[in-house]
């Protein structure tokens, strides 16, 4: 089932190069068993030489390559022998390399499957996901995939092919004492798996759950960062990293040593009845007929119990990591790919975004979160959409986003429906500024282009939005390298204000016909955010702006304010108009 689920997340063109490395695998394990072979006629005439007349395939070859000396033909055997040790190590040594390579080179392309595969999901399928979960998957369990299962699978193949071809050669040469270690050493093998079989799975599960929490505690410790050294909490994530992390490196002890622990007993299993079986043949043919048989076995046996101690190790692997196989490859199979908008449908945004009688439930909930909504925002309006905390407000704004889709009614531009065909073509007329902005480590300029690859930055570009968003001054005065200086891991170099101005010129840089403020002035005191506002100010007149705020003087200047409660839009007006019309309005200004 391991191996199905394996194959089944190789691409066709993966399956073709595999099934090419199993058949230099079968190669290499022949070449094994040629070389091997090749010592016993060399050692047997170099015990006897006169082996050389009796024999009719040694005699027919002295003739041949015309041969005068018998000392001169046991040199030929010597290097023939040696020739094909060494061809046989060098093509195995190209069959490791290219497995090495086919294997790591799989570790890029699943992960990079499964970042594309996340990367494509709606936004809600992320509403029950957790990123560190995600980031688990892709930076540790791919490697724990290929290394655990994808070498262990190449590995059992050529070892497998190695062992069946050393054991043919020694049953050909003796049945019955090769059967019996043959035998022996099989069921010692099959035995001891068959008992640590379901410990290594429990064991596995085990292990994933404690690498899950080891990055969940290092996303939250260094996301987090600046609180955790407020509060000297530094301790407190240390012990809940270090529980996990101890868990997950005895979990992989244990494993090893599940792996390598039989290899010592059975070692003195297979040598004593390697030993036996040699004395049993030495009481057959004497001492020197032995000779060349003795030979052959102690080649195969160095040879051999490598080869069964890593099938028995790779078979211990693939079960230890099969929970992890399990996990990813659910997650390969249940993540289609989103379908890249071909249509090209024109959305021309010259009128009004209405939503018609929306519902929406989020998943796990029972309630509805918005119950019947009805809204129409015109186009180059200002609007403001108000309420307390859980009432409804973001997830109205997400569905106007096209994040989340209506569970009833509609979503419609100019009375064209926003749907999965188009709404990417719509996003692209968006430009959304949330409450924290999210700021990589990088320049300012990469920062405003985000997602734009640096040497194609339009620099114009981010100096007019810069300027729009009353960031241009900023930059200039106060900052050594310009547009150049780096803001730090998440903007740490800057004030709240300042990152909240990055995160408007960022929005604007693509020209959006619709600008959308999430709470983005929340977290700002008062003379941060009054700034911030008048950098709102700035925008063109064209673009229609939506402003979730808790602060009712951040949508004082709207032309129309949503009042949504309890996910209901209850009423809808000027400020002034709702100020003097609905109480819970009042309320709410007369508490900011």
């Amino acid at each position: 089932m391991i191996i199905k689920k394996i194959i089944k997340l190789l691409s066709h063109r993966e399956q073709k190069i595999g099934f090419m490395l199993l058949l230099m695998t079968l190669v290499m394990a022949f070449l094994d068993m040629i070389g091997v072979a090749s010592i016993m006629p060399f050692i047997a005439v170099l015990a006897n030489p006169q082996i050389i007349e009796t024999n009719l395939i040694l005699s027919k070859l002295f003739i041949f390559f015309e041969f005068e000396k018998k000392d001169d033909f046991i040199l030929f055997l010597g290097l023939a022998a040696f020739a094909l040790l060494v061809f046989s190590l060098a093509f195995k040594s190209l069959t490791t390399y290219m497995q090495l390579r086919f294997a790591l080179m799989h570790e890029y392309k699943l992960g990079k499957r499964l970042v594309e595969g996340y990367l494509y999901q709606p936004y809600k399928w992320f509403l029950n996901r957790n990123s560190a979960e995600i980031s688990k998957s892709i930076l540790s369990e791919v490697s724990a995939i290929v290394n655990g299962c994808l070498m262990p699978m190449m590995s059992l193949v050529s070892q497998g092919a190695v062992a069946i071809a050393i054991m043919g050669m020694i049953l050909f040469v003796n049945p019955m004492a090769s059967l019996i270690v043959c035998l022996v050493l099989g069921l010692a093998y099959g035995l001891i798996y068959k008992a640590v079989s379901n410990f290594l799975n429990k064991l596995g599960v085990k292990r994933a759950q404690a690498n899950e929490l080891r990055f969940k505690v290092i996303s939250e410790a260094f996301g987090a960062f600046k609180e955790v050294k407020v509060g000297g909490l530094e301790r407190f994530f240390i012990d809940h990293f270090s529980t996990p992390a101890k868990n997950y490196a005895e979990k992989e002890a244990t494993a090893s040593i599940v792996r390598q622990l039989p290899k010592y007993a059975l070692e003195m299993v297979a040598f004593g009845g390697m030993l036996l079986a040699l004395l049993y043949i030495i009481a057959q043919k004497g001492f020197t007929d032995a000779i060349p048989i003795i030979a052959l076995y102690a080649f195969a046996g160095y040879r051999f119990m490598p080869a069964l101690q890593q099938i028995y190790s790779s078979l211990t692997q693939l079960k230890f990591v099969g929970p992890v196989l399990d996990s990813i490859y659910e997650d390969l199979i249940s993540l289609e790919k989103e379908k890249e908008n071909n249509k090209k449908e024109k959305i021309d945004f010259k009128d009004s975004i209405e939503l018609k009688k929306v519902f929406f439930t989020y998943p796990n909930e029972s309630q509805p979160v918005l119950k019947n909504i009805n809204l129409s925002i015109k186009c180059k309006q200002k609007i403001g959409i108000v309420g307390g905390t859980g009432s409804g407000k973001t997830t109205t704004v997400d569905l106007i986003l096209g994040l989340l889709k209506p569970e009833r009614g509609s979503l419609t531009v100019d009375e064209l429906e926003i749907n999965s065909q188009n709404y990417r073509r719509w996003q692209s007329m968006i430009g959304y500024v949330p409450q924290q902005i999210y700021l990589s480590d990088e320049s300012i300029a990469e920062n405003i282009a985000f997602g734009v690859d640096k040497e194609d930055i339009d620099y114009k570009a981010v100096e007019r939005v810069a300027k729009i968003a009353n960031l241009h001054d900023l930059v200039n005065n106060e900052l050594k390298n310009g547009y150049q200086s780096v803001v730090g891991e998440r903007g740490i170099r800057l004030s709240g204000g300042q990152r909240q101005r990055i995160g408007i010129a960022r929005a604007l840089y693509h020209n959006p016909k619709l600008l959308i403020f999430d709470e983005a002035t929340n977290s700002l005191d008062n003379l941060t955010e009054k700034a911030v506002i008048e950098s709102i100010q700035n925008i063109d007149e064209d673009i229609t702006i939506i402003m979730i705020a808790h602060r009712l003087n951040t949508v004082r200047n709207c032309d129309t304010i949503f009042l949504i409660e309890g996910g209901n839009l209850v009423a809808q007006g000027s400020f002034d108009e709702l100020l003097k019309n609905n109480s819970s309005f009042k309320k709410m200004v007369n508490s900011d």
